[in-house]
């Protein structure tokens, strides 16, 4: 059909990556519920309504407004294997003109943590910005406690950049965040010339 544009899908050796949809609410809402004490601790305050449908609906409205209007690219990771999800991934506040930027956020269920499926989500994206978005640069940032995302991070390539202070509001307090990034052309440690 003309007029429609074909929304983004991803595909790695064991994941899609694609939007979130309306059919997805019990697999997310049950997920994100059943690891609510592994995620909190990294997460901004959840609102009262946070694992409503209502909410979720909200989600999908503007996941789809922002991946239609390029300012962001939220995705569920989905197991290939089983349909389950994993996840999400979220490359938002995309910069365009000098800054051809933006920023990656993501979270994992308690029971996917540790058997990297993340690190392929953040390869699969990075790679997807690099080559199809024409991004410069993709920035990620963590409290400086959480090794796991520090670890995924360094992992899949990105480079240590400094602090933030007071960067985010995380569990109703103003928290510090370790700054990293990923460039597409990264010179950062090499010594040859040219």
């Amino acid at each position: 059909m003309l007029g429609l544009r074909r929304r983004t899908v991803i595909e790695t050796p064991r994941l899609t990556l694609r939007l979130p949809q309306h059919a997805d609410y019990r697999a997310w809402s049950g997920l994100r519920e059943a690891s609510a004490a592994f995620l909190t601790p990294w997460e901004p305050t959840w609102a009262a309504d946070h694992l409503s449908r209502r909410a979720f609906s909200g989600r999908v409205s503007w996941a789809a407004r922002v991946e239609s209007d390029g300012s962001a690219l939220p995705l569920f990771l989905i197991r290939r294997s089983d349909s389950a999800l994993v996840g999400a991934i979220t490359l938002d506040h995309i910069r365009r003109g000098p800054a051809q930027a933006g920023t990656m956020g993501y979270w994992v269920g308690e029971p996917f943590a540790r058997q990297g499926y993340m690190r392929e989500a953040i390869e699969a994206l990075s790679r997807h910005a690099f080559t199809r978005l024409d991004l410069s640069r993709i920035e990620a940032a963590c409290l400086p406690e959480n090794v796991a995302s520090r670890g995924v991070l360094e992992k899949s390539g990105f480079k240590y950049e400094g602090v933030a202070q007071s960067y985010l509001q995380i569990a109703g307090r103003w928290r510090n965040h370790v700054l990293y990034a990923l460039l597409r052309h990264d010179r950062r440690g090499r010594t040859d010339a040219g």
